[in-house]
């Protein structure tokens, strides 16, 4: 079942007050909005990503509109291990004592291409930075999330990641382990954490990546990343604090 944002959520402008929140390809598209989003609402917001140029961006607009100080913190996933993870756990953990949110949504495309045809290096790198970086850096997050309040984890999902269509080849792959990922993770914390853990399908949106994937779709036909903000707030909110194990869309089309 497909969950939407129920019609009654109106977010409060400091829904977010007091939580630290991380975002990953928080320089660009989505992930930026989502930063900004965050942060007018009251959150300090980690941005992570590899371009420090454009999380630098990001940071001075989110100090210029006068939200809590963000934090910066460069990782390319695609060549991170497992100690750089446990190291950006330690730092935060030092400087913020907890993590109440995690949104992934850095993801790559990958080749657009045949199986039969895809490389193997796309292949590798489209995995690395779409599943195995994910799962290890919520793995490495998860004991600083553990906490007497509430925390949510989210990921990034896909229309192909739900029903695999052809010449989607390693992107749609790994948005299929996505969704299972969150399955397992969901059902093996439902009750033992107050962490919770869905999985959200933006739909067509006029990023970069959009663009890429599809070259002779006209961008305008498509919501800027601000327009679907309203589930990003619900699910990292305290309103969304009983929903674990779902598949959301924030879009209804």
């Amino acid at each position: 079942m497909i969950h939407t944002l129920p019609d009654t959520f109106e977010a409060a402008p400091d829904c977010l007050q007091g939580k630290n929140i991380l975002v990953t390809g928080a320089g660009d598209g989505i992930g930026r909005a989502a930063a900004l989003t965050y942060a007018r609402h009251g959150a300090t917001v980690v941005l992570l990503g590899k371009t420090v140029e454009k999380l630098e961006a990001v940071y001075d607009e989110i100090e210029a509109s006068g939200g809590p100080q963000p934090a910066i913190y460069p990782l390319h996933l695609n060549g991170a291990v497992f100690k750089d993870y446990e190291d950006l756990r330690d730092t935060l953990e030092k400087e913020f004592g907890a993590l109440h949110g995690l949104l992934h949504n850095a993801s790559v495309l990958g080749e657009r291409k045949a199986i039969g045809q895809t490389s193997v290096d796309s292949w590798n790198e489209v995995m690395q930075v779409n599943v195995n970086a994910q799962f290890m850096l919520t793995r490495s997050l998860l004991p600083i999330m553990d906490i007497p309040d509430t925390a949510s984890v989210i990921f990034t999902s896909s229309s192909v990641g739900r029903t695999g269509r052809a010449y989607w080849g390693a992107y749609a792959v790994s948005k299929f382990a996505t969704e299972g990922l969150v399955q397992v993770l969901a059902d093996e914390l439902a009750n033992t954490s107050n962490i919770r853990v869905n999985s959200l399908n933006p739909g067509a949106t006029n990023t970069a990546m959009r663009r890429a994937a599809y070259p002779g779709e006209s961008p305008d036909t498509n919501p800027m990343p601000e327009e679907i903000m309203p589930l990003y707030l619900y699910l990292m909110s305290d309103a969304s604090r009983e929903q674990t194990g779902l598949q959301w869309n924030a879009q209804n089309t």
